[in-house]
């Protein structure tokens, strides 16, 4: 399962770096409520419920990053973090940043894997 074109190697030394994007976005999802209420109207309950799920999402991802379930919902944490500016737009442009980010850390992660360069556990 580690030859997935989603998943990177257990040790991949790039995976601490998806830990730390992952966690950014649990501090962009709390904040995204405030936004979702002012900017957006969005009504306080919704605003809540989305914001929490997506950043549950993202914590249980950091937690589990290093095994192949962990990428895969930092993956689909992208995806609802860019799904969100469907209730404010201004989640479209930090949920596009931070999948851009995750993105081109997890291709430099899959050169590393390509070249067999993997971290101290």
């Amino acid at each position: 399962m580690t030859d997935s074109p989603l998943l990177l190697r257990p040790g991949n030394p790039m995976t601490k770096v998806l830990v730390a994007v992952v966690a950014f976005e649990v501090i962009v999802f709390g904040l995204a409520i405030f936004v979702m209420i002012q900017v957006s109207q969005v009504p306080v309950g919704l605003a809540v419920e989305l914001c929490a799920g997506a950043a549950l999402l993202a914590v249980l991802s950091a937690a589990t990053l290093r095994r192949p379930l962990g990428q895969l919902l930092g993956h689909l944490t992208q995806l609802v973090g860019v799904l969100l500016g469907l209730a404010t737009s201004a989640m479209f442009v930090m949920g596009g940043f931070f999948a851009l980010l995750w993105l081109v850390t997890f291709v430099l992660g899959k050169r590393l894997d390509q070249q067999g360069v993997t971290g101290s556990r």
